[in-house]
């Protein structure tokens, strides 16, 4: 039993830029063929193409992933594409920061739309594909793997990111619940929680910001920020058979930010 996902199909949404891109470029290099999901097709178009080499082979999907409609059309195009899907991560997802005591303000329902809804109702049309391919095979071993990723928000308090805590809570509520409904299917369901990662987005925010570099740095343990190759990492871990008894878990990955008890420093 080791890590390979080589030969898997996976989806991984969010794939334009960022954290998701990073991991589907990992799944490609480590030879899953992956289905990019993004609404931004120029920015696909422009990172991956329709490109296939000796490990993996990707294509990519672009659409809003809210639409049930698109859903059905992704999964459509996935199978059209590579016949099966045996991974699907949902790393599509939306931080934002409001005014907890504005009750105007609709961010909560936006970011449960987005960090929420999408993945559940990707993750449930996914679940009854992997139970099909299942039931075909008729095969006693893993029938898929969902992977959600969520964020240490989920545990700490920052008023003015209520909405984003909010929503990544609910994630891994989804997630846990999803696991023990998708057990006797023998699908697994897990989230990465992360804290801050060197994403564009996060390398824009400190570029001219020393202090809140700084501010993360100090709050983290492990003294540095990650990078998104290292949530790469932790997902293929559980993508692959490694992982095969593990279900209904909230893997943690923020360099012990969680340990300490402080509450100043948004998560990323």
């Amino acid at each position: 039993m080791g890590f390979s996902i080589q030969g898997k199909t996976a989806i991984v949404t969010g794939a334009a830029n960022g954290v998701g891109l990073a991991i589907a470029r990992h799944f490609v290099e480590r030879g899953a063929n992956v289905m990019f999901a993004d609404m931004d097709e120029q920015r696909l178009a422009d990172e991956i193409g329709e490109v296939q080499d000796e490990k993996g082979a990707s294509r990519y999907f672009a659409g809003d992933l809210r639409e049930r409609l698109t859903v059905a059309n992704l999964l459509s195009a996935t199978i059209d594409a590579f016949d099966r899907i045996d991974i699907l991560v949902n790393a599509s997802r939306q931080m934002a920061v409001s005014d907890p005591l504005a009750a105007e303000d609709d961010t909560i329902e936006t970011l449960l739309q987005q960090n929420l809804m999408t993945s559940l109702r990707l993750s449930q049309s996914v679940a009854k594909r992997m139970i099909k391919q299942s039931e075909d095979a008729e095969s006693g071993g893993a029938a898929g793997s969902i992977i959600n990723l969520s964020s240490i928000a989920a545990r700490r308090t920052r008023p003015e990111l209520l909405a984003y805590s909010v929503s990544a809570a609910a994630l891994d509520q989804a997630t846990r619940s999803l696991a023990v409904a998708l057990a006797p299917s023998r699908i697994r369901v897990n989230a990465v929680a992360f804290g801050s990662v060197m994403s564009a987005s996060l390398r824009g925010a400190i570029r001219d910001n020393s202090v809140a570099r700084e501010e993360i740095i100090g709050n983290t343990p492990l003294k540095r920020i990650a990078s998104p190759g290292e949530v790469a990492e932790a997902v293929q871990f559980l993508a692959s058979d490694a992982a095969a008894f593990m279900t209904g878990q909230i893997m943690t990955i923020d360099g012990g930010r969680t340990l300490l008890d402080v509450c100043d420093t948004p998560a990323h």
